[in-house]
């Protein structure tokens, strides 16, 4: 097991990186690597099932494992075949934008794999 911390600043409002972080129909406007998400509701909640739809036909598969809208953290559990991953996201203001963290849970490969577009996502998710 292997785990990855990224820390991305930026200049949008804490509360609209949250807003975007816990809609699922937005992460493919800041997520580069999802095409589509298919949810059983229109926010991210504990308990909330679906799939992610990436480019040449990847899906991941994914379970909320809990979310905390007051101290903007939400952890999910992602998995592609045999593949998973644990990811705990964190939101918090700071002066002039956005502080959002992620720690990346799984084997290293998958973890050392997935890093980089997570990065560029997160850079995306900040943008103003």
């Amino acid at each position: 097991m292997a785990s990855v911390i990224l820390r991305v600043a930026g200049a949008a409002d804490a509360d609209e990186v949250w807003r975007r972080y816990v809609t699922p129909a937005c992460w493919p406007s800041w997520s580069p690597q999802i095409r589509s998400v298919r949810t059983d509701g229109d926010r991210v909640r504990g308990g909330a099932r679906g799939e992610v739809r990436g480019h040449l036909g990847v899906r991941a598969r994914f379970v909320v494992d809990s979310v905390d809208e007051e101290a903007r953290t939400w952890v999910w559990r992602v998995r592609v075949g045999p593949l998973r991953m644990r990811l705990h996201h964190e939101v918090r203001p700071r002066p002039g934008g956005t502080l959002t963290t992620l720690r990346i849970d799984g084997a290293a490969p998958v973890v050392a794999a997935y890093a980089l577009p997570a990065r560029w996502a997160l850079t995306r998710l900040v943008r103003p």
